[in-house]
C-alpha cells in the first residue's frame, strides 16, 4: 500500500469510529455541551434561591411557553401522562362516557383514558401519516361519545381542522397529545397558521428529556385559551385548590419543578433552531433513500411542517424484524415504535370486544422502524446509517 493511500484508510477508518462512538438515537451530551453555562447558570440561581417548588421560574417558564405557542394559558405539571389524565378530569366525563384514540400510539394516551373509567374507543390510522383522520373518526361517534384525543405522532400535526369541524357538530372536547410535536405548525384553510396542542380545548405535551423540547427529568404541560378551564386545569393539578387549604374539587399533585423550568427556559430559545436540525436530518435521510424500493420514508404533509420527534421507515415485504436484527449486530442504534397495537394490549383486554380489526394499525406495527435523529446529527452520521440499511437489502 502506498504512503498516501494507507493516510487514505487511515483518515477513513478513524472517521468510521469516530461516527461510530457518536451515534445515539437522542445525543443529550452533545447538545448540552453548547448551552452548558446557560443551563449551568439556571440551576446555580435554583439552588441559591432554594425556591424549588413552583415559584418565579416556573411562572417564566409558563409565561415564555405561552408566547411561543401565542397561547393565553399554560399549566406546567409532572409529565405528559399526567397532563393528560388532567385535561381530561377537567371536561367533567364520566365513568363509561366514550373517548375515541388512535390505537397506534404510546400507552399513555389510552391508559389515563382507562385509569379514569372512561372507555377508550381505540381506532385505526392513516398509513401516510400514522395519525387519525376525521374520516377514521366519524363511523365511531356514538351517543357515549364525549371526547376526541387526536395524538400528533412522530412530530406531524393530524389534519384537524377537518377534526374540529365533526367535534363542532357531535359538541365533543377536543384534547390534543402533542407530546411529540410540540413547535409544529398547522396551516387552516383560510391561511391562519397555530401551534400544535394550541387548535383544540386542550393540548398536552411532555418534556421527557428525548423529546424535542426535554428537560433532564420528568415533566409536562397542558395548554388552552379558555380561562375558565385554565382555572379548573389549575386547581386540579393543585390538589383541587384555587387557594391553600381550600380544596374545591378532587385533584392531584402534579408539579414542575424549579430546576426543570429553568433548563426548559434555555432550551425553549432553542427549540426552533432544534427542529430545523432535525428536518435537515431527516432530508439527508431522505436522499440516502431515495432509490432504495424496500423502504417508505416519512410522509410530510401540506397543511403541517414536521418536526420529526422520530424518523420512522416503513419497511416492505416482512423484512422489518430481518432489518432489526441486523442494526443491532452492527450496532447502529434504532428503535420499533410500536410493536403492538393498543387494542391487543393486555391491559386493555376488558375494551377488545369494542375494537374491530385495525389493518392499519396492524401492519404499521409489523413494519416501523426508527432510526436516530437528533440536534447534533451530521450528514456523514446520516450517511454511516443509511447506508448501513441500504446495505441490508
Amino acid at each position: 500500500m502506498k504512503a498516501s493511500e494507507d493516510r487514505e484508510f487511515n483518515d477513513n477508518h478513524q472517521t468510521t469510529d469516530r461516527t461510530m462512538k457518536n451515534l445515539h438515537m437522542v445525543d443529550l451530551s452533545a447538545q448540552y455541551e453548547k448551552i452548558h453555562r446557560e443551563i449551568q447558570e439556571q440551576i446555580q440561581e435554583t439552588l441559591t434561591t432554594t425556591q424549588f417548588i413552583n415559584g418565579p421560574k416556573v411562572e417564566q417558564f409558563a409565561s415564555s411557553l405561552a408566547t411561543y405557542l401565542s397561547c393565553d394559558y399554560v399549566i406546567p405539571c409532572a409529565n405528559g401522562t399526567d397532563a393528560l389524565q388532567i385535561a381530561l378530569m377537567a371536561v367533567g366525563l364520566q365513568p363509561g362516557d366514550e373517548v375515541i384514540v388512535p390505537s397506534f400510539t404510546y400507552v399513555a394516551t389510552a391508559e389515563v383514558i382507562a385509569l379514569l373509567k372512561l372507555t377508550p374507543i381505540m381506532i385505526d390510522v392513516d398509513p401516510q401519516t400514522f395519525n387519525v383522520t376525521a374520516e377514521l373518526i366519524e363511523p365511531h361517534i356514538t351517543e357515549k361519545t364525549k371526547a376526541i384525543v387526536p395524538v400528533h405522532l412522530f412530530g406531524q400535526n393530524c389534519d384537524l381542522e377537518p377534526i374540529l369541524a365533526l367535534a363542532r357538530r357531535h359538541d365533543l372536547w377536543v384534547i390534543e397529545d402533542a407530546a411529540q410535536s410540540i413547535g409544529a405548525d398547522y396551516t387552516f384553510s383560510d391561511g391562519r397558521i397555530m401551534k400544535s396542542g394550541t387548535m383544540g380545548h386542550i393540548g398536552c405535551t411532555s418534556f421527557f428529556p428525548s423529546k424535542n423540547l426535554g428537560c433532564y427529568g420528568d415533566g409536562g404541560a397542558i395548554f388552552t385559551r379558555d380561562a375558565e378551564l385554565a382555572q379548573k386545569l389549575k386547581m386540579i393539578a393543585n390538589h383541587g385548590q384555587s387557594r391553600r387549604y381550600y380544596h374545591e374539587i378532587i385533584g392531584v399533585n402534579s408539579r414542575l419543578d424549579a430546576l426543570q423550568a429553568g433548563i426548559l427556559q434555555v432550551k425553549l430559545a432553542h427549540l426552533d433552531e432544534y427542529g430545523h436540525a432535525r428536518y435537515q436530518a431527516a432530508q439527508w435521510y431522505h436522499q440516502k433513500f431515495a432509490d432504495n424500493h424496500q423502504l417508505i420514508t416519512p410522509y410530510e404533509a401540506p397543511y403541517t411542517n414536521h418536526v420529526y420527534h422520530q424518523y420512522t421507515l416503513q419497511v416492505a415485504n416482512g423484512q422489518r424484524d430481518g432489518l432489526d436484527q441486523y442494526l443491532t449486530e452492527k450496532q447502529i442504534p434504532h428503535a420499533i415504535y410500536y410493536p403492538v397495537p393498543l387494542y391487543e394490549q393486555n391491559a386493555f383486554s376488558p375494551f377488545r370486544g369494542l375494537v374491530d380489526y385495525l389493518p392499519v394499525t396492524d401492519q404499521l406495527c409489523k413494519s416501523v422502524i426508527s432510526l436516530p435523529i437528533h440536534t447534533e446529527m451530521d450528514e456523514e452520521m446520516v450517511s454511516y446509517i443509511a447506508d448501513a440499511v441500504n446495505g441490508y437489502f
